[in-house]
Order: C-alpha cells, then sequence, then structure tokens
C-alpha cells in the first residue's frame, strides 16, 4: 500500500503545483474587453450524467445567453485529471466523486461543494471474472485488483476491503483507467476490478464478471463544484448553472427512455442497459443527512489508511448558498 500512498502523494502534489504557478488568472473568469462574454468552463466527468443532458440540449447556451456569458466544454475520464484543470484554472463548474472530491479538499485546491449528485449507492461495484475461484471480499488476499487510484472505486474499494477485515496492503492494486482495465480485465491480467458504471453492469450483463457481495451499504456520494475565483466572481452564473444542472437531472427521471438514447450514443452501449443504470438510483442534487454521513465516514476511512493528511468535518465543507438562491421559489 505504501508504493500507492507515493503515488497519489505525487499527484496531489503535482496538482497543487499547478495551483500556485496558475495565479494569473483565466480567461473564463474574466471579460477580455468591456461587454465581451464571460467564458464559462464546464467540464464533462464521464459519458454519463446530467450534464451530458444539458450539453445534449443547449440548456447551458440557452441560459447562460441573457447573461452574457457562454460555454467550453471539455471532458474527462475521472476526477483526478479534472482536478489538475481546475487546478491551473480551466475548469470552472462540473461535479467529482468521492475519492477525487476528498483528496482535493484535503489537498485544499480552490473549488467549492455547491450540491450533490446522489448517494451513490449504486454506481460502484467489485468486479470478479465470471468462472474464477473467488467468491467473496475475503478472497481478494493477495489477488491483483485494477483500480484507477484516487476516484470513487478507489474509496469503494478501501471500504470494501475494511469491511471485510482487509486493507490494500493485503491485495495487489494495478493503477488502471476504466478503458485499460478493461482490455487487462477481459485477457484475464486482473483478478479483479473496482469500478463503476456503466462499466460493471455491462460487464455482468455481457457475461464477462460478476459483482462481489460487500455484505454492507457503501455510499458513493458524489458532489457538485465551482471553482473558488469563479464562483465569487459570477455567483449568478454559478446559480443558473445549478438550476440547468436539476432541470436536466428531472428530465432524466422523467424521460428515461430518451435520457438511455442520449447515453447510449455517448458510451456505445444498448441503451436498454443504460436504462436499467439510470433508473437504479434518481439523482438528488439536495445533501441528506444519510449523504453527509456516508462522505464523512469516507473520508475518516481514508484518514485512518493514510491516503489524505487527516480527517476534516465534511459539513463545513458545504456551500448551500448557490443551491438556496437558486432553487427558491
Amino acid at each position: 500500500m505504501e508504493k500507492y500512498r507515493k503515488h497519489l502523494l505525487g499527484l496531489f502534489l503535482v496538482i497543487s503545483m499547478i495551483f500556485l504557478l496558475a495565479g494569473c488568472g483565466s480567461s473564463a473568469e474574466k471579460t477580455n474587453a468591456k461587454g465581451a462574454p464571460v467564458k464559462v468552463n464546464i467540464a464533462l466527468n464521464g459519458k454519463m450524467g446530467p450534464l451530458v443532458i444539458a450539453r445534449e440540449k443547449g440548456w447551458f447556451e440557452e441560459e447562460f445567453k441573457a447573461m452574457n456569458a457562454e460555454v467550453k466544454w471539455s471532458e474527462f475520464t475521472s476526477g483526478p485529471p479534472l482536478l489538475e484543470s481546475l487546478a491551473s484554472n480551466r475548469v470552472d463548474l462540473s461535479f467529482l466523486g468521492d475519492g477525487a472530491l476528498i483528496a482535493g479538499i484535503d489537498k485544499k485546491l480552490p473549488f467549492e461543494v455547491i450540491a450533490q449528485t446522489g448517494t451513490g449507492e449504486s454506481n460502484v461495484r467489485i468486479l470478479v471474472q465470471k468462472n474464477g475461484d473467488i467468491k467473496k471480499i475475503k478472497d481478494l488476499k493477495g489477488r491483483t485488483v485494477g483500480v484507477p487510484l484516487g476516484t470513487t472505486a478507489h474509496v469503494y474499494l478501501i471500504k470494501a476491503l475494511k469491511a471485510n477485515g482487509l486493507t490494500t496492503d493485503d491485495v495487489k492494486l494495478i493503477n488502471l483507467q476504466p478503458d485499460d482495465a478493461q482490455a487487462a480485465f477481459e485477457s484475464k491480467k486482473l483478478d479483479a476490478w473496482s469500478v463503476w458504471n456503466p462499466y460493471y453492469l455491462n460487464n455482468v450483463e455481457k457475461g464477462n464478471g460478476v459483482t462481489l457481495n460487500v455484505n454492507k451499504k457503501i455510499f458513493a456520494p458524489g458532489a457538485i463544484i465551482a471553482r473558488e475565483g469563479f464562483a465569487k466572481e459570477h455567483p449568478e452564473i454559478v446559480q443558473a448553472y445549478l438550476r440547468v444542472y436539476k432541470k436536466a437531472a428531472d428530465w432524466q427521471i422523467e424521460n428515461p427512455d430518451e435520457a438511455s438514447e442520449i447515453y447510449s450514443l455517448a458510451t456505445k452501449l444498448p441503451a436498454v442497459l443504460i436504462k436499467k443504470i439510470i433508473t437504479a438510483e434518481k439523482p438528488n442534487i439536495r445533501f441528506t443527512e444519510e449523504s453527509i454521513n456516508a462522505q464523512q465516514d469516507s473520508i475518516d476511512t481514508l484518514a485512518e489508511a493514510g491516503y489524505i493528511k487527516k480527517a476534516f468535518n465534511y459539513k463545513k465543507q458545504i456551500h448551500n448558498e448557490y443551491i438556496d438562491a437558486a432553487l427558491k421559489e
């Protein structure tokens, strides 16, 4: 585990250095000339979620037009690379899984937590080979497990192992992003793979693997974020961002078939599979005590395992003022 602690610490150090060196401001933060539109850098984190719907429908462009603001989109496969761009002022608004969120707060990166994406109960699982000899979490001892370090899947793995009397010292971790892990899992170079949807359900549906029973509920609540400098200068745009995000989340709930088709085009996966994923858990951008407590448990677990410097109070990191203003009647 020490090797991977060093890997994560190195990654977070790089992010911190980028943040320190990038203090010259962002083209997305300020107008370049009088009357020029504000550039708003919105980042997709993965290929599913309300942001994908909103981009497809053009709802941000529609909402921001009256505010003399325009959107610049970027895409990331997971939270850690997204944080690097945020630290260098190239991302203003997005969302993060719990792993990158906690690491970013621990490193005091310049973002504010402004809402949640959901409780994340159905989001992550540990896949094993279908006809292999791994039947329960304890069987992972000594086995090779693929996981993108610093992500929600990494946090899930740590918590699942802990719930069954193991730590990451008991397994052989391989740091792989999902697409690379997919190839490694299919070729049986991995005994197990901790990953989020649509990857795990797609592999189960195709008969490539089965998921392990953890024997407890593990929540992986994500969070909607705003870059600190941008939020301070443009709170009205942050509020508009939340309104559109909620509009897209509500639309997904009300139109699961059409939403599934949109995600199917983005992921190249069958719409029927996508529909199972998006109807398993409804988006909810308002913080709940359950999700706050789940996030605090993740923070405490990561601090205990040495992956972050020390535990912190998650509730104190939440900025409800934006969502309160955005959704007031």
